[in-house]
């Protein structure tokens, strides 16, 4: 829900109260009502405001500063710090530090302070005045009141633009870049000349765009493809960021691009199942770099045209399956049986078949942890019976 002025600076004046009263309530979608109602009484008609940021704030620990205002919306719109990160790196390292990068749809300030620690210098823009106004109370800032359309600082007085255009539409998202709010085509026109990193959904078609794609994910799940004017890349078209920020000693960053390998050639790279079969990170797969990934980590393909991955060792730092047999599809619920298959993980990709269904028909009854990869091998659709999802660490 959105704020007023006058909540914003309230909730700005009574940080230290309102963390005191909100710290033993549940705020959750459930309480929310009760919640509102037990803080009206130190709060008044400030308690729905001072519910919304304190639910807001419990739901992005470890992605915004505790302390930051916002609301439920801006939260979860907000970047990530390691994708914000890749990000800012690659802005300073193709414009050196001291550039002059304004953030046209800034929101709440999120990608301000980690671009101003990469030695950027910084302006925030948003449409939303009281989204400015926190954007200014959160990061000290510069941030103006403006469209994204009609930028307020003159031409060549930014050295880059970053833009976030809005991805859903009626409750729907927004597949075409000339669709998104403001449409890309009306973007780059209202900022022509300039350099430009517009951050988008994972599953827009950026097939026409000239300039380098990423495509980044966190912990395996996509999180943004960014569109890049070709003067912040090196000539790679496509890249996968694999983000991981599980291990020890902070996050932990792959990338690779269509740059990597030569290009990967045309030629078949698929056999048969290896000791391992991987299914690639999601950004990997949606940049278009499974070949490029394979060749680089000596694994291959079970089939060139469906990406899963085999090989007799699993990549540092992703997961994979000890292949066990391969077995035809109406095979699949004797075989699980026969090894004493319990839980199970079933991934599903070039075969029309609903994973939720599948594993209401197999109807497991043992105690062994196993995984099944149903993919499709030349023309026929195939089961791999595999054991649980592993680092391929041996701790024996």
């Amino acid at each position: 829900m959105a704020y007023t002025r006058g909540e914003v600076d309230f909730l700005r004046d009574h940080r230290a109260e309102i963390a005191g009263a909100t710290a033993g309530l549940a705020l959750t979608r459930t309480s929310l009502i009760a919640d509102t109602q037990a803080l009206r009484k130190q709060f008044g008609d400030h308690a729905r405001a001072v519910s919304e940021l304190a639910a807001a704030r419990r739901a992005s620990v470890g992605n915004l500063p505790s302390d930051w205002l916002m609301c439920g919306d801006s939260a979860q719109q907000a970047t990530a710090p390691a994708v914000a990160e890749v990000r800012a790196h690659r802005i300073a390292s193709h414009l050196g530090t001291g550039a002059h990068v304004h953030d046209v749809t800034c929101s709440i300030g999120t990608e301000l302070p980690v671009l101003a620690d990469a030695g950027l210098t910084v302006t925030g823009s948003d449409l939303d005045p009281v989204r400015a106004r926190m954007a200014r109370i959160n990061t000290g800032a510069a941030v103006a009141v403006a469209d994204a359309l009609t930028p307020p600082l003159r031409p060549g007085a930014v050295d880059v633009v970053v833009a976030d255009p809005a991805r859903r539409a009626g409750g729907r998202r927004i597949t075409r870049p000339d669709r998104l709010l403001p449409p890309l085509p009306d973007l780059i026109g209202a900022h022509e000349g300039m350099p430009v990193a517009v951050k988008c959904a994972p599953g827009l078609d950026f097939s026409d765009w000239e300039g380098p794609v990423s495509l980044v994910s966190v912990d395996g799940g996509v999180k943004e493809a960014c569109l890049y004017s070709p003067e912040l890349g090196a000539g790679e078209r496509r890249e996968a960021v694999m983000i991981s920020t599980t291990g020890r000693g902070g996050p932990r960053i792959d990338r690779i691009t269509d740059r990597d390998r030569g290009g990967a050639g045309e030629e078949s790279i698929a056999g048969p199942p290896g000791r391992y079969i991987i299914d690639p990170d999601g950004a990997v797969v949606r940049a278009g770099l499974v070949r490029h990934y394979a060749l680089r980590e000596g694994l291959w393909m079970l089939d060139d045209r469906i990406a899963h991955l085999t090989g007799d060792r699993v990549p540092v730092g992703t997961t994979g399956f000890r292949f066990i047999e391969q077995v035809p599809l109406k095979k699949l619920k004797a075989a699980l049986r026969k090894h004493g298959c319990g839980s199970l993980e079933i991934l599903v990709r070039g075969v029309d078949i609903d994973p939720d269904r599948l594993r209401r028909d197999l109807k497991q009854a043992g105690e062994r942890p196993m995984a099944v990869v149903v993919t499709r091998i030349g023309s026929a659709g195939v089961a791999l019976v595999c054991g649980p999802r592993t680092d391929g660490v041996d701790r024996s």
